[in-house]
């Protein structure tokens, strides 16, 4: 029986800057930063503080887990902005944009409110997009579902 996520990937471009981000401007904690084995890979692993079972691996694509022709290609979709890689929570979404937003994170959707709470989108430096969300207890009908698909 599966009992939880214990581990997410996001893909990256460069996991030097994507932990910087990650870390420096949405505040995540380093849970993870090694290289595994003599000259293989490096695992970068980041996570919230209040979610602490929970790891985001921070990974570039390419070998062990892509062949070369598909790593390419999945480096230009990441760097083309057309991937979504989740939705993180706040407790106040507005504050939480003006927050990340003085550090330097952008938004492609200011807080707007929909049926099921409050939703900001942003990108991370490798062109990834996610939502930020102040989720509501009870679904809002009287709010638009527009721009939500």
């Amino acid at each position: 029986m599966i009992t939880a996520l214990g581990l997410a990937t996001v893909w990256v471009l460069d996991q030097d800057s994507a932990l910087e981000f990650f870390t420096g401007k949405l505040g995540l904690e380093v849970r993870d930063d090694r290289t595994l084995g003599e000259g293989g890979m490096r695992w970068v692993t980041v996570g919230t503080k209040d979610q602490p079972d929970l790891k985001i691996a921070l990974m570039v694509p390419g070998p062990p887990s892509m062949d070369p022709a598909s790593a390419e290609q999945f480096r230009a979709l990441l760097a083309k902005g057309v991937l979504g890689a989740g939705a993180f929570t706040a407790d106040d979404c507005q504050a939480t944009y003006e927050e990340l937003s003085a550090k330097g994170v952008t938004f492609v959707q200011r807080p707007e409110r929909r049926p099921y709470g409050i939703e900001a989108i942003f990108r991370d430096d490798s062109g990834n997009w996610f939502s930020l969300t102040e989720r509501f207890e009870t679904l809002d009908e009287s709010a638009s579902w527009a721009g939500c698909d």
